[in-house]
């Protein structure tokens, strides 16, 4: 393992995998900036191509404007999109109410630790900074920062362990729930663009495997 005094020292990130409708994702390394639509085509998702294993991750963000009801966007580290027993770090904008922020946390599939946090403004008016904290004995959760969120491991109690890659998506969740999470889905706004820029992951604690396992 990497010296944890190395963990928290960020680079920006350098090339991103997209996981579904690429041409609905742009990515510019030069100035460190990414979007993603969402439209008639559905929405998107990019990830790190590399996991890392604990470290400080990073990104300002403006969320998509007008009426997002339904949909979900969202910055998040997860050891695997799909498996049923990811690890998992949550920032998740719910489209429904854009002045609130829920954060979570999976352990080998297991999450229900929701929380939901005031913004204290409206997510789709500026770009704003959020900030994973991961450390072997506790998480942060930090806005343009200051820490919204501190969990840390107790003794006997499974926590985040994986190495995670960091994924960020738009996609319409209004389904869950029957629309009580994001509300229902309107699209009187279409296209919705979520602006990701200055993103930054850690320098020295990647980890080399594949996406596959």
């Amino acid at each position: 393992m990497a010296d944890p005094a190395l963990h928290h020292q960020i680079q920006p990130i350098k090339e991103i995998a997209i996981d579904y409708t690429p041409e609905a994702c742009t990515h510019c390394p030069v100035s460190n900036s990414i979007t993603l639509t969402f439209d008639h085509r559905g929405g998107a998702r990019w990830r790190s191509t590399t996991r890392f294993l604990y470290g400080t991750f990073t990104s300002l963000i403006q969320c998509p404007k007008g009426n997002t009801s339904g949909l979900n966007f969202n910055i998040y580290l997860s050891s695997l999109e799909g498996d049923k027993s990811q690890d998992e770090i949550d920032f998740e904008f719910l489209g429904k109410d854009k002045t609130i922020v829920q954060t979570n946390y999976y352990t080998t599939g297991t999450g229900n630790r929701e929380q939901i946090h005031d913004l204290g403004f409206d997510c789709s008016d500026g770009l704003h900074e959020y900030t994973i904290k991961w450390n072997p004995d506790s998480i942060e959760w930090v806005i343009d920062g200051k820490v919204v969120r501190k969990a840390e491991k107790k003794e006997g109690e499974a926590f985040p362990e994986k190495p995670m890659f960091l994924y960020a998506s738009v996609w319409d969740a209004s389904y869950i729930a029957e629309g009580q999470w994001t509300g229902p889905y309107i699209g009187c706004d279409v296209p919705y663009v979520c602006l990701y820029k200055d993103i930054q992951v850690p320098v020295s604690t990647a980890v080399e495997c594949s996406c596959d396992s």
